[in-house]
């Protein structure tokens, strides 16, 4: 099979596709032909060495990516004989190996894609969608709220635009530059505003001290300027601070005022044996009842290291995906 491995922590550069030994299934697992696999923010920072959530580093040489949507085409010892054909998604959890033509993962992962979802978006809904219905538990949109959704173009972003239009909130989304708002637009927002005009803040003039909710990925001058149009009882939750990069400090979280929801307290939220499936089963029946639409920013799968770099230089728009 072609994959794209990673022999050295480094640049984007250093991802390369290559043709490598095909995987074969274990017990009580599968093995997917891969028609997507979903790039995370995550997984630039873990390219280059750093850990992120997962327990330590890969070990090198590596595959990367760990969201991926196929077609079962193998079964291991003891996976259920059902599963063979099907269309599947699935996230890999700590265990890389997305970025590939076949991908092995344990047949309790696999959820089956609503017929309506293409690969592309089940990848999308299995990452960042289940993130996203994480985010919305600790602010609940209805139709009294202002909502204002940094980051609005990204692959997050999209969904919270969506998901609190449709809970009948007056909803204001930021995104970078013209063709972003636009798309932001598109989604439903009531206002789409470009932050990379200096001057933005000053069109939100007259929701400054009624916004009631910001959805925040981004984090630094934009977060701070989002949380001054708070309202007295607003809510600033927190799930990421993009523009200082992943694990940086967030000096803009208000005492009061923010609620930092990466981690264990999302899991406890969720609730259930298995909080983070709960979560999955919940974003893919979101997407696959029409409720919820992914946007995606595709790529080849021999492009990966182009798709490195577009992510961080902001410039995608959706969830980032390759495809064999």
């Amino acid at each position: 099979m072609h994959a794209i491995r990673l022999h050295a922590f480094g640049p984007a550069e250093n991802l390369t596709y290559e043709e490598t030994e095909d995987p074969r299934p274990g017990p009580g697992q599968v093995r997917i032909a891969v028609r997507a696999a979903g790039v995370h923010l995550l997984d630039t920072a873990l390219r280059e060495g750093g850990q992120g959530p997962a327990p330590a580093p890969a070990a090198l040489p590596t595959i990367p990516g760990r969201e991926i949507a196929g077609v079962v085409d193998t079964l291991g010892e003891g996976a259920p004989e059902d599963l063979l054909g099907r269309r599947v998604v699935a996230h890999l959890g700590f265990v890389p190996g997305g970025y590939a033509e076949l991908a092995v993962t344990d047949a309790d992962r696999l959820h089956e894609i609503p017929e309506r979802l293409d690969f592309a978006g089940a990848v999308a809904m299995i990452g960042t969608g289940r993130t996203a219905m994480g985010i919305v538990q600790f602010a609940e949109p209805g139709p009294q709220d202002v909502v204002l959704v940094p980051a609005a173009a990204g692959g997050i972003g999209t969904l919270l635009v969506q998901y609190a239009k449709n809970a009948g909130a007056t909803v204001i989304g930021l995104a970078g530059g013209p063709a972003k708002t636009a798309r932001v637009a598109a989604d439903g927002a009531d206002l789409a505003v470009d932050y990379t005009d200096p001057h933005w803040p000053e069109r939100l003039d007259a929701h400054r001290g009624k916004v009631t909710v910001v959805y925040d990925g981004v984090g630094g001058d934009v977060a701070r300027a989002a949380v001054a149009l708070l309202a007295p009882d607003g809510r600033h939750i927190v799930f990421g601070w993009s523009s200082q990069g992943i694990g940086s400090d967030s000096p803009y979280i208000v005492e009061g005022l923010s609620t930092n929801v990466l981690g264990p307290g999302m899991m406890r939220r969720a609730g259930g044996p298995n909080p983070i499936r709960t979560l999955e089963l919940r974003a893919l029946a979101e997407a696959g009842e029409g409720r919820l639409t992914p946007s995606v920013h595709r790529f080849p799968l021999a492009e990966a290291a182009a798709a490195h770099r577009a992510l961080e230089n902001r410039g995608t728009t959706g969830k980032v995906v390759l495809e064999p």
